[in-house]
């Protein structure tokens, strides 16, 4: 565990590689005792002191795979900030991130407040619609060598998204059985299923409101949930586009620059 000295010192390196784009070593490394609660304490710092409002959250570690390969049993979680929405028709400055890549997801666009003992049922009940989404991720860790204390003190290691326009209601599809392509340029680089996400993409957004609440947080009305990644994640360079169609739920695209 981290003293408050050692949890600002933290904070502070992230918020520095972020903003001056040099990555920093492992937390892991510089600081040998940090666990999970201690990622969270950092990241929440560093949202705290932004200015942009939090309109949303996002789920990381959301497949199985995933999960095996840091060890651990359960996703973990960041926030989304208006200055990291993007839209389709703006191009993303490539040069803002250190090591972006783009994942595919099914966003959720939340109607009502979730409670804090959430189930799948009541997310579901207060999801207003959901629509193809691309996360944009990137790590203040140097060249992604990361473990889970990282990427939680990291924001889940997000950076940015884009909802495409079309609104679906999720009663009105089979959530565990959408198709999902990503494609970069005119190259398919990705594909999958919704139910890459923990099965169903509900499952994630009830563990996130329920885990956000032993933080004092609650996911609110007009939020943005992605629950995480339907492929792997795939490098973005300058002058990529990347497109990703989900099917009945429409496709979402977004351009670098």
């Amino acid at each position: 565990m981290l003293d408050d000295v050692e949890l600002h010192a933290a904070a502070d390196a992230l918020r520095a590689a972020e903003r001056d784009r040099v990555a920093i070593p492992p937390l892991i490394t510089t600081y040998p005792g940090i666990g999970a609660g201690d990622a969270y304490r950092i990241q929440l710092l560093n949202i705290e002191r932004r200015s942009a409002a939090v309109v949303g959250h996002k789920v990381g570690l959301s497949s199985e795979a995933m999960q095996q390969m840091m060890g651990v049993d359960e996703p973990d979680y960041g926030h989304l900030l208006a200055d990291m929405r993007h839209t389709e028709d703006e191009p993303v400055d490539a040069g803002r991130y250190l090591l972006p890549r783009v994942e595919p997801e099914v966003g959720f666009i939340l109607g009502e407040d979730l409670p804090e003992d959430c189930t799948e049922e009541q997310a579901l009940a207060a999801t207003e619609a959901i629509a193809p989404a691309l996360e944009l991720i990137d790590s203040r860790i140097v060249e992604w060598k990361i473990a889970l204390a990282d990427t939680i003190a990291d924001n889940a290691s997000s950076a940015g998204f884009v909802l495409g326009k079309s609104r679906v209601d999720p009663r009105t599809v089979d959530l565990t059985a959408l198709p999902v392509l990503l494609h970069r340029n005119d190259e398919q680089v990705g594909v999958g299923t919704s139910a890459a996400v923990l099965g169903n993409p509900l499952v994630a957004v009830a563990w996130l409101a329920r885990t956000v609440a032993r933080f004092g947080v609650r996911l609110r009305a007009g939020h943005v949930v992605l629950p995480g990644s339907c492929t792997r994640a795939v490098d973005a360079r300058p002058g990529d586009v990347f497109r990703a169609e989900f099917g009945a739920l429409g496709a979402v695209r977004l351009t670098f620059k």
